[in-house]
């Protein structure tokens, strides 16, 4: 018996076939091999066609299967679905986009969503949303409403990206309430659908597909889509959750105190409670876990640093010499001392930072000094203010009452540099795993939950391979005296 799972990117979709017998991965795949298209037709939106994603999964399924053994692709008994968050797929009667997807990164409902939050009230949505509706998909179907009513007027559905694929292979509208509650429509206190907030934002009760639990069967493969990617007619899409949700459980964070960690583009700490929780400056997000429930809650808080590998990736290309890779880049940068000999940087160059509520202060360079330091130093103080800004947005999720048991991370990234590690371990006060894993192996795995295969989620994604444990350094104080030192840094530049 063997479980499908998906990892549906805005670059790429990758693919997973795991062994139900052995829990472990047979094969992972990536397409395509470049980075799918997002258009901007306008300064700050961000569109993708869903057809797209779903051409896309036919060819990495079949990439998947190609070299599998018909008992194989015969014996895959269910698919599991991890998504882009956040995104707004909009279809009409007859199943079919009205629209581009509008994705994560596009930002033309921010103002729609601050025009909801202050009529609704901060109160009503901290206390029943968790959220600030922010740039999230509900704000962006007011944005549609208020902007497109000729697209408006035809809704049949109101989908996020995961639901649409599900829809592409079942025939049938399904959503969940962890996707829900990531498109700031669900009423954590209610347990339902936000319907105090549907007139706000223009959702109509039937603009929401039939809810299922994450783990649940969700519709069974058409035999046209069956066909398309090869696999069994009537197999079950049996699990779909958010990428960041879906990655904390591929990593075992399922309960509190457990923290899932991300290097890339952005920089990701999501950590797991067992209360409501929010955060009433609207620096981090609260969504409900793949595992929450209203008698056992499980809060899954969602940090993000968007200035964090793409400052590192500007040093390679900017200041390293040309070719130079990140590995050489390490090893230059072991004769520079912590602290980097009083260089600093804030990593902030990507945009507005949500846990800096919302500024734009850009990437700096302090105390740069001509004849004492070298590219080797840039290189350590820009992964050092990366790990400062972990650090910093840590203070943040402490401040709301996280406790910080045990880190895990995804053995690629940031995460492989050993200075970037251990800076962020010793900081935090911690040790990190660094775990070879990856969110489509988890979907696949989560499959066997559902199916009953698995007598618990934590038994379905067990057989974690620790690759590394990085511990804190003994350094007397020296890098928490270097991030005090940076943090009165960042704190002259936001208040300025």
């Amino acid at each position: 018996m063997y479980y499908i799972g998906y990892d549906i990117g805005s670059s790429s979709i990758k693919a997973a076939l795991v062994d139900g017998d052995t829990n472990q991965p047979v094969s992972v795949v990536s397409h395509p091999d470049t980075e799918m298209p997002i258009d901007s037709p306008h300064k700050g939106w961000a569109e993708q066609n869903p057809e797209c994603w779903w051409e896309h999964v036919v060819a990495a399924t079949r990439k998947l299967l190609a070299d599998q053994p018909k008992a194989v692709r015969d014996g895959v008994a269910g698919v599991g679905i991890s998504y882009q968050m956040h995104g707004l797929v909009l279809v009409g009667n007859d199943h079919k986009a009205l629209r581009p997807s509008i994705i994560w990164c596009d930002s033309r409902a921010v103002e729609p969503g601050n025009e909801a939050l202050n009529h609704l009230g901060a109160s009503a949505c901290y206390t029943h949303l968790l959220n600030a509706p922010g740039n999230f998909t509900a704000s962006k179907l007011k944005w549609v409403r208020d902007h497109e009513p000729e697209v408006y007027n035809k809704i049949h559905k109101m989908m996020l990206p995961g639901d649409f694929l599900a829809l592409r292979m079942t025939g049938e509208c399904t959503t969940t309430p962890s996707g829900l509650s990531e498109g700031i429509m669900w009423d954590f206190k209610e347990d339902a659908p936000a319907e105090f907030a549907f007139d706000e934002f223009g959702i109509k009760e039937e603009f929401i597909p039939n809810i299922r639990p994450t783990f649940s069967s969700q519709g069974q493969l058409m035999a046209s889509a069956a066909e398309a990617l090869g696999v069994p007619a009537g197999i079950p899409v049996a699990y779909r959750a958010g990428d960041q949700p879906n990655n904390a459980m591929s990593l075992g964070a399922l309960n509190p105190g457990e923290i899932a960690a991300t290097g890339g583009t952005s920089g990701v700490v999501y950590g797991i409670v067992d209360r409501l929780v929010f955060d009433p400056k609207s620096r981090v997000n609260s969504f409900a876990h793949v595992n929450h429930t209203k008698a056992d809650p499980r809060i899954g808080v969602l940090l993000c640093i968007n200035g964090a590998g793409s400052q590192y990736r500007w040093v390679r290309q900017h200041v390293a010499a040309s070719g130079s890779s990140y590995g050489e880049m390490e090893e230059q940068m072991r004769s520079v001392p912590m602290n980097s000999d009083g260089l600093r940087v804030l990593p902030f160059g990507n945009g507005a930072e949500r846990i800096l509520d919302n500024q734009d202060v850009g990437s700096h360079f302090i105390n740069l000094q001509f004849n004492r330091h070298s590219k080797a130093h840039v290189y350590r103080a820009a992964l050092e203010g990366i790990a400062f800004s972990f650090a910093f947005g840590m203070d943040i999720l402490k401040e709301l009452g996280l406790e910080v048991n045990k880190i895990r991370v995804g053995n690629d990234n940031l995460f492989q540099s050993g200075v970037f590690a251990n800076t962020v371990a010793t900081l935090l006060s911690t040790e990190i795993e660094l775990v070879e894993t990856t969110g489509a192996v988890g979907a696949a795995k989560a499959v066997g939950y559902t199916l009953g295969h698995k007598a618990t989620l934590e038994q379905a994604m067990s057989g974690l391979s620790i690759e590394k444990t990085v511990r804190p350094l003994n350094v007397n104080g020296q890098l928490e005296h270097g991030y005090q030192t940076w943090k009165e840094d960042l704190m002259r530049l936001v208040t300025a």
